[in-house]
């Protein structure tokens, strides 16, 4: 596995990794995929603003990406908080490239002088806050039946970790 920044030029592949997600799962609360333009539109947008957007790549092939926002961002009170967003291929998991991926944004934000990252999980997603917990984040806060998917209700879990 090979860890570098993301370029436009991956929206496609993103975009590819997101819509089994996006249509199977509710590890992201969307039900709307975004475009390909959208995709690189945010790869832009993120790098600009001294963010990071890392991509992982496997025998030459985008496999996963991690990427991180202000927390929040309408309101300048949150400037030092980020929340990430890190995602694999099916094909991907459980090979440690998720960790990787978390790790190097954390590294980022903290070098950029920020204070603490955020998750926010599908209070049911059990891998994903077994996977948080090992990496030192821990439960901050929930908001119960806050997102709705597959006709259903969904609790917001929310972890943080300290930078």
């Amino acid at each position: 596995m090979t860890l570098r920044t993301a370029t436009p030029a991956d929206a496609q592949a993103i975009k590819a990794i997101m819509k089994p997600v996006v249509e199977g799962s509710t590890a992201t609360f969307s039900s709307v995929e975004r475009s390909v333009e959208d995709w690189a539109t945010l790869i832009e947008a993120r790098l600009k603003d001294g963010r990071a957007f890392y991509v992982a790549e496997v025998d030459g092939k985008v496999a996963g990406y991690a990427t991180y926002e202000q927390f929040r961002s309408s309101n300048n009170g949150y400037r030092h908080t980020m929340e990430h967003s890190v995602y694999l291929s099916d094909a991907a998991q459980g090979r440690g490239y998720g960790r990787i991926l978390l790790i190097t944004i954390e590294e980022h934000a903290r070098e950029a002088g920020h204070k603490s990252m955020i998750g926010v999980i599908d209070a049911d997603n059990t891998a994903s806050i077994a996977f948080h917990e090992a990496l030192g984040y821990k439960e901050v806060g929930r908001i119960p039946q806050s997102g709705f998917k597959f006709d259903r209700w969904l609790d917001a879990l929310f972890m943080q970790k300290m930078l």
